[in-house]
């Protein structure tokens, strides 16, 4: 599959909210739990104005994932980074980060931070990324959840 990266437009932005939903969903959180969630899930106007948002696409296979990098100066931050769950586990994910950090980069950047959620934090780790933090996350009967902060450093 030959994937290619480019930037989102308007009219990619519910495809975009879709596919950041799906994902999230495909980890088994509770129905109640991703309903708070759905401002932080949604891709619009004011996300593809205020951040560098690039989609990955194959030909034959549509849109298949997107990264959303905010910041300026030596911090990036990862602010989105979403992959169907169809498409999980075939590359497309590293090559959004790979993708995100040559971004950051060519920003100017020397550090890119990622709140993950808990369970992509292997996915970064696997991809140099080293935890560097927690930060509070609470939802109702999990209060005292946290989202790891991670760091990849840009050379």
């Amino acid at each position: 599959m030959k994937v290619k990266i480019r930037d989102a437009r308007i009219e990619d932005a519910p495809a975009l909210t879709k596919i950041a939903w799906a994902a999230k969903q495909s980890w088994g959180y509770p129905e109640a739990w991703l309903r708070r969630w759905t401002d932080g899930l949604r891709i619009d106007e004011s996300v593809l104005g205020a951040m560098k948002v690039r989609i990955a696409e194959a030909e034959d296979e549509g849109i298949l994932g997107f990264y959303a990098l905010a910041g300026s100066g030596p911090i990036a931050q990862l602010e989105h980074l979403w992959v169907r769950p169809a498409m999980m586990g075939r590359g497309v994910g590293r090559t959004l980060v790979e993708h995100a950090v040559e971004t950051a980069l060519s920003s100017g950047a020397t550090e890119m931070v990622i709140e993950a959620d808990p369970h992509a934090e292997a996915f970064y780790v696997k991809l140099g990324a080293e935890r560097i933090g927690a930060v509070p996350a609470p939802v109702p009967g999990a209060e005292n959840r946290t989202l790891p902060l991670l760091s990849i450093q840009i050379k």
